[in-house]
């Protein structure tokens, strides 16, 4: 709710919904498992379940969305029954729903111990901006998913060669979220400002699976226009 770009836009409408009821019922298509929306906020909590959907308010000081996913998930199955979780953003309102099932995917491989996505940068601009997260990922030519070894906000690798723009959307193994969040913040994480370079540089393994397409996060009031345009269909 406090974006300084984009104030309170969990609730920016979309089409006469909020865009957090979006991002809910695309978690929901994905039908991999109960969706919860952590938020520290009433507001968001009443506009879920206004929608008919759950939500657990959290502490509002979370470092991390993943501190804030842990929480909710320890109080929702405090049993330990769910053994993965997957922590999407709250801006993807037109988020694909394969998209989480292919990051869980990646957890069959009982070495890895948190999925995430990427997709090879095709506007040149991007390669540059540090806004762009770049995934360094070990992988054959044509592999369809990689070891990642590094995320930067840099150009990298150097050479010829694709380079990943990194999407923020993870599926944990619950033994790494909950040993995740133990971890103080790393020196990479802290001058890169990404907090996956604490799972990295703890020795945990983040397996990569290439996708095609970047979906659109919402953090201006131009991305919120084409997010209401996507869904109305006037764009493609």
């Amino acid at each position: 709710m406090a974006s300084l770009r984009l104030p309170g836009k969990p609730l920016a409408d979309i089409a006469g919904r909020p865009m957090i009821v979006h991002v809910l019922e695309r978690a929901e298509a994905a039908a991999i498992g109960p969706v919860v929306v952590a938020c520290a906020e009433p507001a968001i909590a009443d506009a879920v379940e206004s929608a008919g959907g759950r939500a657990v308010l959290t502490r509002p000081d979370h470092a991390s969305g993943s501190d804030r996913i842990f929480e909710a998930l320890q109080a929702i199955d405090p049993a330990g029954e769910h053994d993965a979780v997957v922590n999407l953003q709250g801006d993807l309102p037109t988020l694909a729903p394969a998209l989480p099932a292919r990051a869980l995917a990646l957890l069959a491989d009982p070495a890895v111990d948190v999925g995430t996505l990427a997709a090879e940068i095709a506007d040149p601009a991007e390669r540059s901006d540090p806004n762009v997260v770049k995934a360094v990922v070990s992988c054959q030519p044509g592999s369809t998913q990689g070891r990642a070894l590094y995320f930067t906000r840099a150009t990298a690798p150097s050479g010829e060669g694709p380079l990943w723009h990194h999407i923020g959307l993870y599926a944990y193994r619950r033994e790494a979220l909950a040993r995740f969040v133990t971890l103080p913040p790393s020196p990479l994480e802290r001058r890169e400002r990404l907090e996956q370079l604490r799972v990295l540089e703890d020795g945990m393994r983040i397996e990569v699976a290439f996708v095609d397409t970047v979906p659109l996060g919402v953090d201006t009031p131009a991305q919120l226009a084409r997010a209401r345009a996507l869904i109305a269909g006037k764009l493609e």
